[in-house]
């Protein structure tokens, strides 16, 4: 009698993973270990209202492929795949993993409200008013506060949606200002445009200056170190002021360009801010009342710039309305020829508008007319959702 053959084995379930079914086999129950998404291939938003891809944080532009970033401590993996592939990847590692995703893609998704009343439908230009000596690309020339008072109406001609005003230099190198020499440079400019009706953020560090612009009429707090001013967190949670928190490496300005060092700058400035983040709702304050900013030029080199700004729709991650201040920033000039700040408009406005194509909400500028031609421009290329 012959054997009886055995039967065939059962071939092994195809991975709903796809191309990533072999990727990143360790991110399973271990500790430690975070995960990332970057949306790219932006589509017109018309993709999401026909179901072919999701819609990026409310704005114009929807997405159905992602980088997916796996990091554990110095180790970093990355894989572009479509999001269908990246979720059922998720939970194949488990569920700790496909939570932590869930979160990610809800985060990328989610309208955004209007921030400090300003509608974030279109982008927004937030004009710069600095009331200082010594700026690095317009110090003194609107110290005055009548200079900055006739300079702010001037902005807000030419199209700005909010004004952003600064009585502290935060160029590199700089020595910081007392609150009260602050106060003195800021208030009048605040309260001139406040009284107007004007939307207006006052850019400070100091808790103190940020009390007495919030009393004098500004809706706004702009904090390039991040609410680190012990009595900062407080009186914003206290206030419930909307706040741009923003990424500087080191304690100051000052010395913020010594040495920066990142394991991934784009990644390491997410996770400071998702902590700033964090920090800000576990103290009373809503999602929708706090703004980031990656801080570009703040601790940074020539290539940590340049690597955040590639990445600007990770950071819509956060959930939170995305700020951009690179206007006229030394790294322009050392991609150029070395140009004097007043002369870097072009790349400036060709960063901006990589920013915008990104789904940034805001840019912060210097030069408010030719920025709202380009994105008069940009919108027309780029229609909201009917």
């Amino acid at each position: 009698m012959p054997p009886t053959a055995k039967p065939a084995a059962k071939p092994a379930p195809k991975s709903a993973a796809g191309s990533l079914a072999s990727f990143c086999p360790w991110a399973a129950g271990e500790e430690g270990v975070r995960v990332y998404l970057r949306p790219v291939g932006l589509l017109p938003i018309a993709a999401w209202e026909t179901g072919a891809a999701v819609p990026l944080a409310g704005g114009r532009f929807a997405f159905s492929m992602a980088e997916l970033i796996v990091r554990k401590g110095p180790r970093i993996e990355r894989a572009f795949a479509p999001l269908s592939e990246i979720m059922a990847w998720g939970w194949e590692r488990g569920r700790a993993v496909a939570e932590v995703l869930d979160q990610r893609l809800a985060a990328l998704t989610r309208a955004r409200a209007p921030f400090g009343g300003l509608d974030l439908g279109r982008p927004a230009i937030m004009g710069i008013v600095n009331v200082t000596p010594d700026s690095f690309s317009d110090g003194g020339d609107f110290f005055d506060a009548n200079a900055a008072i006739a300079h702010g109406e001037a902005l807000l001609e030419e199209g700005a949606d909010l004004l952003d005003v600064g009585g502290e230099s935060t160029r590199p190198g700089s020595a910081a200002v007392p609150p009260e020499e602050e106060e003195a440079r800021v208030l009048p400019v605040v309260r001139h445009f406040a009284a107007k009706g004007a939307l207006v953020s006052v850019d400070t560090r100091h808790a103190r200056v940020m009390r007495a612009a919030l009393d004098a009429g500004a809706r706004i707090i702009n904090d390039v170190a991040g609410l680190r001013d012990s009595g900062a967190l407080p009186l914003v949670a206290e206030r419930g002021a909307p706040v741009v928190l923003m990424h500087m490496r080191g304690e100051d300005p000052g010395t913020m360009q010594q040495n920066p060092v990142y394991e991934d700058a784009a990644l390491d400035v997410f996770d400071w801010l998702a902590g700033r983040v964090e920090a800000c709702r576990a103290a009373g304050l809503p999602l929708d009342s706090i703004a980031v900013d990656p801080g570009i030029g703040f601790g940074k080199t020539l290539q940590h710039n340049l690597d955040i700004l590639r990445h600007t729709a990770l950071y819509h991650g956060l959930g939170c309305p995305v700020l951009i201040g690179l206007s006229r920033k030394g790294f322009i000039s050392k991609l150029s020829r070395g140009e004097a700040p007043k002369d870097r408009l072009g790349g400036s406005l060709a960063a901006g508008l990589e920013t915008l194509n990104q789904g940034a909400q805001i840019l912060r500028v210097h030069d408010v007319a030719q920025t709202a031609q380009a994105r008069a421009v940009w919108e027309g290329l780029h229609p909201a959702k009917s």
